[in-house]
This record gives C-alpha cells, structure tokens and sequence, in this order.
C-alpha cells in the first residue's frame, strides 16, 4: 500500500465537503458542520493565504482519502497542533495511520525543527487513543465535559509528541515513509 500526501486542490473540495459532513467522521468531532461548495472554496483560498497552517490530501494508491494538517506554524514556541481523517472507508488501516502519525512528526521535527506537537482527542475515541499510544504520544491532560456539540458534553484527551520522545523511540518504530512538502 502506497501513501502519499499532497496539496489539497479546488477538484478535492467536494471530496473534503462530504466527508466533512459524514457523521461517521463528525461523531468524533467538535462540530457537525453544514457546508456548501462555495464555503468550501472560500475555506481553500483562506488556508492557502495562512502562513500558520498547513493542509495536505492524503493519497493511499493514488486515491483521495482524507485530509492531514498542522496548526500554529507561526507558534514561536516550537509547538504546533495537528490532526487528520481518512474519510474513505475502504482505505482505512492501521498501516495508513502509522505512516501518516509518524511521518508527520519526522517532518515537524526533522524539516521544520518544532519542539512538540499536540492533538486532542474525544475521550470516547479509544481506539484513535491507542494509536497515538502506539505511535509514542503521551497524554498530557484529560478534560471532563470540555467540549459541547449539540447540547451532548464530550470529554476530550489532550496528547503530545515532543521531538525528544521522538528521537529516543523512533528507531523502534517501523512505517512507511511519507513526505511532506
């Protein structure tokens, strides 16, 4: 299986717009949004613009399967948020996930020299908690009914990767290697 990430271009954002909106996406989301094509291309035009964050498509074989991204670019700090979905069923694995978490902290390590990387997680979600674990990620902070989505509280779990844990353990870790650009 070959993973890939690239751009995100004006022919994906239909892709993007629906799975977006699928609540086998949302359910695990802050917000069930409600979006248009044209929101979708003022969406595009508005992350292009931003020097703070990064959007990637991600391919798995050649085929559009969901969306990666870093947040606080300009975080003088050194620590940024990140976060993904693969919103193609069929294309989902955990050689996908491994690949595409652990790549992306080479790249935010390696290439653009962050300290830490943090993502949040609805508590709920088990099984993306396990992999982040497997990944190397930490939990750093879990907070009861922090986030409400449609009068529901969702407990969310706060983890990081530094980019010491990632040095030290990354050796033991086996993926396929993804670029990012």
């Amino acid at each position: 299986m070959s993973v890939t990430v690239r751009s995100i271009e004006q022919t994906d954002l239909e892709n993007i717009m629906h799975w977006r909106m699928d609540p086998d996406i949302t359910r695990y989301m802050n917000t069930n949004p409600r979006l248009t094509l044209e929101g979708q291309k003022a969406w595009l035009a508005s992350i292009e613009a931003s020097t703070d964050v990064k959007y990637w498509m991600i391919l798995v074989n050649g085929t559009p399967a969901g969306v990666i991204n870093l947040t606080g670019l300009d975080n003088r700090h050194g620590n940024l948020g990140w976060a993904y979905y693969v919103g193609e069923r069929r294309l989902r694995s955990i050689q996908v996930a491994l690949s595409l978490e652990m790549s992306l902290y080479d790249y935010v390590f390696d290439v653009l020299g962050k300290r830490a990387v943090y993502g949040d997680v609805f508590s709920l979600n088990t099984g993306v908690i396990q992999l982040h674990k497997l990944c190397g990620c930490e939990i750093v902070e879990e907070r009861k009914h922090h986030v409400c989505k449609e009068g529901v509280y969702y407990d969310v779990t706060y983890m990081r990767m530094t980019a010491e844990r990632w040095e030290e353990i990354r050796p033991s870790k086996k993926y396929e290697k993804i670029k990012f650009v």
